[in-house]
This record gives structure tokens, sequence and C-alpha cells, in this order.
């Protein structure tokens, strides 16, 4: 009894929940990063990340659950874009840059409509990790684990998809399958995100460990263990100085992950220097 008393006191404390809430979120985009960095998808990342405003929009005016419904829009967005591939000439950034400013447009728009509604533009913009509750905890931890559980199964073959996209297809993996599967992946951990980092930070918690760790990891598996690491210490360091300063939690988790990109490139200078 007495154990489940102080843990009640360690959830009722809004810093510790932040803690928490951040801390599975980095262990979720670490993995995934590192991907979106092999796969040269950051841009299509920002476009999911874009489409979650749109989601979030629509759950105000349903009522519907803002983790499904972020997730629901970002899914779909994914989809109208393999299909939008097959249908038109235009390049693949064209087209992510033609769904990002699209839906983050109509998710804006649709916003001047709602003003039976107030909620926090900011915050849904940029994120309120420290408004996070208990069940936003454990749809964070429920939801990161069943992703991190699929991306286990399906990491050989999008491994391999990375590497050589027709021999993985001619080894029988069915790289198609796993790369739409990820996808959806990647929308459920914006999906997750969305209320702690907001639309707009989201993709920088995904890229900056995963950029952190390619400069510095010798192999894939070095690089993920060094993302997720990288995404924690960002996450810790940068709510400790959003209390200590007063400055808004995400974009101070995100400004701690870019300092430690910056320091991450000094090895890379020293080892430049030695071989010259």
């Amino acid at each position: 009894m007495k154990q489940m008393g102080e843990l009640q006191i360690m959830f009722d404390d809004f810093f510790t929940r932040a803690l928490i809430a951040g801390i599975g979120i980095a262990i979720i985009a670490g993995p995934l990063g590192c991907l979106v960095i092999w796969r040269r998808l950051s841009y299509f990342g920002d476009t999911l990340s874009h489409s979650a405003l749109l989601g979030v929009t629509l759950a105000y005016s349903f009522s519907f659950n803002i983790t499904f419904s972020v997730f629901i829009i970002s899914a779909v967005v994914a989809l109208l874009l393999i299909n939008l591939q097959k249908r038109t000439k235009l390049a693949g950034d064209s087209l992510l840059g033609l769904l990002a400013h699209s839906t983050l447009a109509i998710g804006l728009v649709l916003i001047g409509f709602l003003t039976s509604i107030r909620f926090d533009l900011m915050g849904l913009l940029f994120g309120d990790i420290l408004a996070v509750d208990v069940e936003d905890i454990t749809i964070v931890y429920l939801g990161g684990a069943a992703i991190l559980l699929i991306l286990y199964f399906i990491w050989k073959s999008l491994f391999s998809a990375t590497v050589n996209y027709d021999l993985s297809a001619a080894e029988g993996m069915r790289p198609e399958v796993s790369n739409f599967i990820f996808t959806l992946l990647l929308a459920g951990v914006i999906a997750l995100s969305i209320k702690m980092i907001g639309a707009l930070l989201i993709t920088g918690l995904l890229l900056i460990p995963a950029a952190i760790a390619r400069n510095i990891s010798s192999s894939p598996r070095q690089m993920v263990i060094i993302a997720t690491l990288a995404g924690v210490i960002s996450v810790i360091a940068g709510l400790f100085v959003s209390l200590e300063i007063n400055t808004s939690s995400g974009p101070s988790i995100i400004v701690v992950a870019l300092l430690l990109f910056i320091i991450s490139l000094i090895p890379l200078e020293i080892k430049g220097q030695l071989q010259k």
C-alpha cells in the first residue's frame, strides 16, 4: 500500500509525468528516426506531421480521440501519396510539398470555423508536454510497445530494402508491404507525440537524435542505440532547462537535441584533421 501511495504521488507531479511521457516518445522515435535518415524520408515525416493538425481539428470538431484522429489522417495522407505517385508524373518531393502544405492549410482554415470551441493553437503547433496525464502516458507506452514490436518483425525486410530494394524483392521479403507498414508506424508515432511535442516539432525529434547517432556510430545497431539515448537525453535536459528558465518545453527539447548534434560534429572534425 505504501508503494502504491508513493507511485500515486509520483504521477500526481506534472513534471514527473512529462519526463515519463517524453522518455517513452524518445524510445519510440529512436529506431524509426534511423530508418527515416537511412531511407531519406525526412520530408515525408514532415508531411505527416503537418497533416496532424488537420487530424487534431477534426478530433475537436467531432469529439474524437486526438491520437486516433491524427493517426487516421496521417495514414490517409500516406495512402494518398502512394496513390498519387502512380497517377501523376510529379516527383516525390513535389507531391510531399503539395500534401504537407495543403493539409496544414485545410487544418488552419477549419480552426477558423471552430469559434465555439476553445483550444490552445500554440500548444497544438509546438506541444505542451507538461499537460500530459496518466491516460496519455498509458497510450504512449502501450502504443509505443505495439509500434516497436511491429517494427521488430519487419526490420529485416525494411533494412534489406533500404540497402537494395530489388534484391530484397528478389529474395521474397515483400518490401512494398513492409514499406506500407512503416508509413503507418510513422503515422502512429506522430499521433502519439502530437500533444507532447506539437505538429511542427515532431519531425525534429525523429531526425535530430538519429542524425547525432549517424555522426558518431559505426554500425546500424549502434546507431539505433545512440539515437534512442540521444533522444532520451534531449527530453530530460530539455525539460529541466524549460523548467529552470521558463521556456516552452517542446522547443527546449529540440534545441537541446540541436546542441547535441553540434557536439557530435566534433569527432568528425578531429577525424578529418587527423586524416590530412
